[in-house]
Formats: C-alpha cells, structure tokens, sequence
C-alpha cells in the first residue's frame, strides 16, 4: 500500500496484451512495474505477465505485458481450492529471487516508517471529522500506535522477500487451476509479515465475501518473530485503512455505506487478543 490512496494509472486491454499507462509523473512507479515483470518472467516464468515494451521516458510512462488468462479473485467467495491457489502464489512471488538478485531490488514504496508518517499526518485532519465507532476506533489504533514500538523502529528481524506491494484481490487472477499476479508498480523489498497484512486487511479481502484469515495464514509456515511482526502489521495496515475509508465521499463513494464503521469494528477486534476482526 502507498500513501496515494486511489488509482494511478490507466489500463488499456488489447486482445494478447495490456497497456498500463501511468500519469505524468509516474516514472517511478513504472520502473517497479518493469523492473518486477523482467525479474519474474526470468525466475518464474507465468506467474506474472510477461514484458513486452516500455516507455519510461514518455509524457505518461507506459508498460506493455502480455494478457493473462483468468478472472480476478475480489467480490467472490474462495473456495478450499481457490484459497491454497492463492497462498501458493503468493509463497511462489514472495521466494522468486535468488539473494544476490534480490539483494539489488530497492526497498518497496509504502513501508511501516512510511505508513507511520502518514497516520500522523492524516489524523490532525481525520479525527475532528469522525465520531462514534470510527472515532473511537481511531483513539485506540493511535494509542495502540503510540506504544507499539514500530515507530523508529530498525529492519525487522526477519527473512526478505520480494512484495509486490498491493494486496488488492483483483490483482489475482484465477484461471481454473492456479492463480497468476499482477500490479507491481508498488513492488520491491519487504517481509513476509508485512506483505500477509496488505492481503488480509485491504478492504477488498473482508468488504463484500470475507477472505478466510486463518485458513490463508495458515497455508504460510511463518517463524516465531513473523507471527509477533505479523499481528503488529495486521494493526498498522488496518489503522491506515480505517483513515483511508473515513476519508470516503459521501457524495460519491467508492465503497458501501457503513464500510468506514465495519472497519472499525475490525480495528478494534485486532487490537482485542483473542477476538476476531469482522
């Protein structure tokens, strides 16, 4: 998850392949994008798509990539099946690179030290606009923040991975026997904990068919300090949604009515041990 809450870019999808198109800009994001598709199709090949051109230096910076089979797994219920598809793919993405390799691939964009900054920016403006249950959820994920010890905290201490960033579930795609990624413009060096939290706390994992939390962490045979890490960053991603969906129009609103409040239900069943967030 970046600190840019809505959409990026264009997508323009031709018959074999797909065009996505970032804003005047996005060089960045789009050296990620690149960078990722190269380093995948070399080590693991149909994961993800496969390159075919790119313009960094346009006006609005572009990625060509092939067209992937299979239908995206947000809005719908997983099946036993669909689930370890997902896990698998995700374990497969997470192990792709040889150290040397991923030795070389910057840190991801959208780290813990940054998320942090932007809850303390954002709450100043947030909180005076919110009441009830959002507002109450809000204290507590800030006072929860506060004596956390994740602010200035170091590089955990825990095996890296390559992430890709966004744990949105259109971002995989199910064909009828395995599940393929997309959307790295995001990617790069991260942690196993830190990447399962962007999965099970993005609004698209609980918003319409919940994920099965439990079943998905438990396809992931994490070490001691990634289980502590992970319920840490299950808090930190759900705080950052709970500003993100508070922030939601009114007017025109990208989610349900009621999303906002169901949120922090949510964030303060993470904070409870021994409850679950809805």
């Amino acid at each position: 998850m970046s600190s840019v809450p809505w959409s990026t870019h264009a997508v323009e999808l031709g018959p074999a392949d797909v065009t996505k198109r970032f804003r005047h800009g996005g060089r960045e994001r789009c050296e990620r994008e690149w960078r990722a598709l190269t380093l995948l199709a070399m080590y693991v090949p149909g994961l993800a798509p496969t390159p075919l051109d790119v313009g960094l230096t346009a006006d609005e910076p572009f990625v060509v990539m092939s067209r992937l089979p299979g239908e995206p797994l947000r809005g719908k219920p997983l099946t036993r099946r669909q689930l370890k598809a997902l896990a698998a793919a995700v374990g497969e993405l997470y192990a792709a690179l040889p150290a040397g390799v991923l030795d070389e691939v910057p840190l991801r964009p959208g780290r813990q030290d940054q998320l942090i900054a932007q809850i303390h920016a954002w709450a100043p403006r947030a909180r005076p606009r919110v009441g009830g249950e959002v507002g109450v959820a809000m204290d507590r994920g800030l006072e929860w923040l506060a004596r956390s010890g994740m602010e200035g905290a170091g590089r955990p201490d825990v095996p890296r991975v390559f992430g890709p960033g966004d744990g949105n579930l259109a971002n995989y795609l199910w064909d009828g026997s395995r599940v393929r990624i997309v959307d790295f413009e995001d990617s790069g060096l991260s942690d196993r904990a830190f990447e399962l939290a962007e999965i099970t706390e993005h609004v698209a994992s609980w918003v319409d068919h919940p994920l099965d939390v439990a079943s998905f962490l438990g396809e992931f045979d994490l070490d001691a300090v990634e289980r502590v890490r992970l319920q840490d960053c299950r808090r930190l991603l759900a705080l950052v949604w709970l500003f993100l969906l508070s922030f939601d129009d009114p007017e025109n609103p990208r989610n349900p009515p009621g999303t906002a409040e169901r949120q922090a239900v949510r964030m303060i069943g993470l904070l409870n041990p021994g409850s679950r967030p809805r």
